[in-house]
Parts: C-alpha cells; sequence; structure tokens
C-alpha cells in the first residue's frame, strides 16, 4: 500500500471522527443528525443526475440500507446524548467487525480464525476498559448500550451494502442512490422539528451540512483507496478512527480519564486491525 493511499485512508478516519464531534457538540443533535443527512442528499443528487443507474437487483439492498440508517442516526443522537464522544465512537466503532465476522458466520458459513478471535477479545477488552467506572457503579450503561446499539446497525447495513454494491454493477452509482436516498431521513426530522426549523441560525445549518459533506467525502476517500490496495487493509486502517475520535474527546471536548480511554481505543483499533487483515 502506498504512502498516498495510506494518507487518503487516515483522512477518511480523520474526517469520519470530526463529523461526529459535530453531531456530539450540537445543542439539538436530532435537528444536526437531520442536516448531516440533508448534507449526505445535496452531492447525492448531483451523482444520481450525472451517473447511470445501478442494476435493478441493488435496488432492494438501497432501500433496506436507508431504512437501518433511520435506526443508525437515531441510536447515534442517543448514545451521544447519554455518553462522551471518547466513550461512544470508540464502541460503536469497535463493536462492528466483530459483528460482521459474526455475520459471515453465521450467514455465510465463514469459519473464524484464531486471529480474529484474539482481534474479538482485545476489542471487547477496550470496550471493559472504557467503560470500567460505569460497569462497576451503574452510572453510564445507557451510553453502552446506545452506543452497542448503533454499532449494531452499522454492521447491519455494512453487510447489506457490501452484497448490493457487488451486485450493483457501479460502485459510484450504488453510493449516490444510497446518499440520495438520505433525503428520507432529513425530510422526516425536517418534519419533526418544523416547528424550530425556521428559527435555526445560520450557523447550525452550515455547521450541520457541513457535517454531512464531511462524512460523504470520508467515505468516498475509502471508495476511491479500495480500487488500490486490499479491502480488508483498508477496512482496518480506516478503523483508527477510534483513536482520532478520543484524541477530539480529551484534547478539544476536555473530556476526562483520557489515559483510560485512549488506551482503550487503542486496544480496540489493535484488535480491528488484527480482524481487517485476517478475516
Amino acid at each position: 500500500m502506498s504512502p498516498f493511499i495510506i494518507a487518503i485512508i487516515l483522512s477518511a478516519a480523520i474526517l469520519h471522527a470530526v463529523w461526529n464531534a459535530i453531531v456530539k457538540t450540537a445543542a439539538d443533535r436530532t435537528t444536526t443528525l437531520g442536516l448531516v443527512a440533508l448534507g449526505h442528499v445535496i452531492p447525492g443528487l448531483v451523482m444520481v443526475l450525472l451517473l447511470p443507474l445501478p442494476n435493478l437487483q441493488s435496488a432492494p439492498y438501497i432501500a433496506m440500507s436507508t431504512i437501518v440508517h433511520f435506526g443508525y442516526f437515531y441510536l447515534l443522537g442517543r448514545a451521544y446524548q447519554h455518553g462522551d464522544l471518547s466513550v461512544v465512537y470508540p464502541i460503536a466503532r469497535g463493536i462492528v467487525p466483530v459483528l460482521v465476522s459474526l455475520w459471515a458466520y453465521l450467514l455465510l458459513g465463514e469459519v473464524l480464525s484464531w486471529a480474529v478471535l484474539a482481534g474479538i477479545g482485545l476489542i471487547a477488552a477496550g470496550i471493559i476498559l472504557s467503560n470500567w467506572v460505569a460497569l462497576r457503579s451503574g452510572i453510564g450503561k445507557t451510553a453502552l448500550l446506545f452506543s452497542l446499539g448503533t454499532g449494531f446497525f452499522i454492521s447491519v447495513y455494512s453487510l447489506v451494502d457490501g452484497v448490493g454494491v457487488r451486485i450493483s454493477g457501479n460502485t459510484l452509482s450504488y453510493w449516490a442512490w444510497g446518499a440520495f436516498l438520505h433525503l428520507f431521513i432529513a425530510g422526516f426530522i425536517g418534519w419533526r422539528k418544523r416547528g424550530t426549523l425556521a428559527r435555526l441560525p445560520m450557523k447550525v445549518w452550515l455547521v450541520g451540512i457541513a457535517g454531512g459533506m464531511v462524512s460523504i467525502t470520508a467515505y468516498g476517500l475509502v471508495l476511491y483507496a479500495k480500487n488500490f490496495a486490499p479491502l480488508g487493509a483498508v477496512s482496518a486502517l480506516r478503523e483508527t478512527s477510534v483513536i482520532f475520535a478520543t484524541l477530539i474527546g480529551f484534547i478539544i471536548l476536555k473530556e476526562g480519564n483520557w489515559k483510560r480511554r485512549l488506551g482503550a481505543a487503542v486496544l480496540m483499533t489493535i484488535g480491528i486491525i488484527v480482524i481487517g487483515l485476517n478475516a
């Protein structure tokens, strides 16, 4: 893997952590997530108009991915309502390769190697470490559950999109329609928040939509990198975003327990890389 591709993937990891920080620091996370979804729709619309249609067989997967994203956005907002960025993000992202490996075992009959099992163990240890006080005292269990739920939904849409994009005949077209159909998420949240949207400061609109642009750019960079490097290596390196999110959490947001949380993020990242390179 060339240094340029590595830089592309790490840039995507940083951007993904940044847009999650935007959501975490928002006064109204639900509205901000709606604006993030709108930030997906705008470039998605441009691509839909310019690119050919994906194969019809992939349409159910695009629809299913959109539905799953509803649950993902809801749980992500609730998780950040109850927990810090440096706890929620590493757990939500860290649990994904564990669940994807599990789905592959249950649905596709893939046998898990000892290396993958070791990676799962490292991620589990990182989750326990990041929530050690919460698990002992009962404080923060709600954040833990919402974080795990968020990771569950990420794993589901990752599986759905992984199958859908392969039968779409055009990766960019599949990605474009997936982004454009966030219109339903943005529209639903906009309807729910219709009483407050008109009073939102322009800064909030711009920050939310910019967060969506950052989010979709991060995905686009990963998509680009997958054309030039092994998929497992790209995915593994991409999940180093858990360290960047943790750094943002305690450097910029001044979240506490940074040594424990950084140690947990490092454990989960190592586990993710082990799974990514051996799954």
